[in-house]
């Protein structure tokens, strides 16, 4: 491709709203332009990479069997009420009427389009496992869209869905899409991690996140410096050490004015935070519960939903905990707590002795409480965030290592949440209607393309892994505009390199070569070829990968040989 047939609309300035080095590049590269808030339009260059990313997904769906399809992005009302999920999804979902006064939504996920789709087709269990997928545009309306197409409310996905009579049939492929995913992300080369996770909204007992490793990613990862154990921190666990054995201490009462913090209590009674059970009040489905947790740890609040089997979450305000605790916040203790007040404890606060918290009054804490003497335990439950440093909960060698992560995939095993629901069955060996058992596995494909640019760059621009590049090949002509010896040189290598398969973007503009080179290194295609008159007379053209400091001299009568030598084949996929 010619840059005089291909405009670049790249950027020296970097946008003021653009917050993170992905979105900052996409735009002066010239991928992406902004439409509005959340919504962007992929320029001809950024879909060519978005389309390298779709490829390899479809190559390896393919290969697992599953079938692509595609359904409406516009989605009926009904089948979500059939669901159940019209009235919890929230304000992320896009609802609209049209003319005849139907309620409609613009699909952020389409596990209810495919399960009326199978509802209606299924019959026998002999037509099971099936597994489809389709790679489509969503949208889902972000309170706060932002970083770009990282968080926006319009994004492409590949969002498959496989049926089953049984647990077994589901599992085989749930592990078929997991193989999958990691090498689809490995073959587009990226540094990725799996890592065990929240269902969320959507659902499911079981669900692998996959984590592209950046510093600036939302999610944070705890994994094992031993062992393949890693989850998202909203669910990972570790093996705490054995607290130190105390002998149990008579509890007294502190006057502690003002101390509503643990910091404050700690200075007042010259205590460690690790010798602290604070408390937290949340209201779970809208009712109140009290959390004891260390006065070191930080709550879950994913944990902590599942603890209190609770759909909804949120903090309560002080007059809602202390109408519930009879206690102002800083100062609500396990003792003499209100009966049928829902209470849990993190196993880490079960295990104190000897411990300090409020004392149920204000400007007042205990100090050496002890479970079951002075007050009993309440259930315990795991409702703290992990640390660094920690063992590992799956074997007897590991810590913990937190790391930062972008998720550009996920994958469920959603069950029959969906099959009861809808009435969506198929007839067993027997004859009876047996509800479809489901699975549900999405990659963010436009997501990728962000992620991978937060994990390659440089002070220059995007260094693209070469299964990402739009181009393998900048090819630049300098003076060709003023010596026709250069012209005919680079139309003949351009044509060659064509003819051997190369994709090439050849920079045939009258710039000054600075800035078409800023331009190439910008937009990060990964191999470049200069052609010059001074080089030209010696017969050869200067070559330089995108991440090296030093360029070399190829011979130009064997160019393509020569590249192929140091790059390897080149990719028919990315010809153009």
């Amino acid at each position: 491709m010619r840059v005089s047939r291909f405009p670049l609309f790249t950027s020296k300035e970097t946008p003021a709203d653009a917050e993170i080095i992905s979105h900052q590049l996409m735009l002066r590269a010239g991928l992406i332009e902004k439409l509005g808030a959340g919504l962007y339009t992929w320029q001809p260059l950024g879909l060519r990479v978005m389309r390298r990313v779709e490829q390899v997904v479809r190559e390896e769906m393919d290969a697992i069997g599953a079938l692509e399809m595609l359904m409406p992005a516009v989605q009926p009302a009904e089948l979500w009420h059939e669901s159940g999920r019209w009235s919890v999804y929230g304000p992320e979902l896009l609802r609209l009427t049209d003319r005849h006064e139907r309620d409609f939504c613009i699909g952020p996920t389409h596990e209810e389009v495919i399960t009326d789709y199978l509802r209606r087709e299924l019959r026998s269990y002999r037509q099971l496992p099936l597994s489809y997928y389709q790679i489509q545009t969503k949208f889902r309306d972000e309170i706060r869209p932002r970083f770009g197409v990282m968080r926006a409310r319009e994004f492409v996905m590949k969002d498959a869905y496989s049926f089953h009579l049984d647990e077994a049939s589901l599992q085989a492929t749930y592990e078929a899409m997991r193989n999958a995913y990691e090498r689809i992300f490995a073959r587009l080369g990226l540094r990725f991690r799996a890592v065990g996770a929240d269902s969320g909204a959507i659902g499911g007992s079981v669900s692998e996140e996959f984590m592209v490793l950046a510093d600036s990613g939302e999610d944070e990862i705890a994994s094992c410096n031993h062992c393949r154990y890693a989850a998202n921190t909203e669910t990972a666990s570790s093996r705490p050490a054995p607290g130190p054995a105390t002998k149990p201490q008579p509890a007294e009462q502190h006057t502690t004015p003002g101390a509503r913090s643990v910091e404050a209590q700690c200075q007042a009674l010259g205590l460690r935070p690790d010798q602290v059970v604070k408390s937290v009040v949340v209201m779970a489905d809208g009712e109140p519960a009290v959390l004891f947790i260390a006065g070191d740890d930080e709550l879950n609040d994913v944990k902590a939903a599942r603890a209190l089997e609770a759909d909804e979450l949120r903090m309560a305000e002080p007059a809602e905990a202390e109408q519930a605790t009879g206690a102002p916040v800083g100062f609500i203790g396990p003792v003499d707590l209100p009966p049928g007040l829902t209470v849990r404890v993190d196993h880490r606060a079960a295990d104190l002795g000897n411990f300090s918290s409020g004392a149920g009054r204000s400007d007042h804490h205990w100090i050496n409480l002890n479970w079951e003497r002075d007050t009993p335990r309440p259930p315990v439950a795991d409702l703290r965030m992990v640390k660094a440093g920690e063992s590992c909960p799956a074997c007897d060698e590991g810590q913990l290592e937190i790391h930062r992560g972008i998720e550009v995939g996920h994958i469920f095993q959603l069950g029959t949440k969906y099959s009861e629901a809808m009435e969506a069955t198929v007839l067993d060996e027997q004859g009876t209607p047996q509800p479809l058992i489901m699975g549900c596995y999405g990659i963010g494909v436009s997501r990728v393309v962000a992620a991978a640019i937060e994990q390659n760059h440089d002070d220059k621009g995007i260094v693209w892994p070469a299964p990402l590049a739009p181009f393998e090949v900048a090819l630049i002509s300098i003076g060709a505009d003023r010596d026709p010896a250069v012209a005919e040189a680079a139309e003949r290598t351009y044509a060659a390199l064509g003819e051997a398969g190369w994709s090439v973007l050849w920079d045939d503009r009258g710039a000054r070569p600075g800035v078409k080179f800023a331009d190439m290194e910008l937009i990060g295609i990964p191999h470049r070829v200069v052609i010059g008159a001074r080089r030209l007379e010696a017969g050869t053209v200067e070559y330089r990968p995108r991440d090296a400091e030093r360029s070399e001299d190829l011979p130009l009568d064997q160019l393509s040989a020569a590249l192929a030598e140091r790059i390897g084949s080149p990719s028919a996929s990315s010809a153009g």
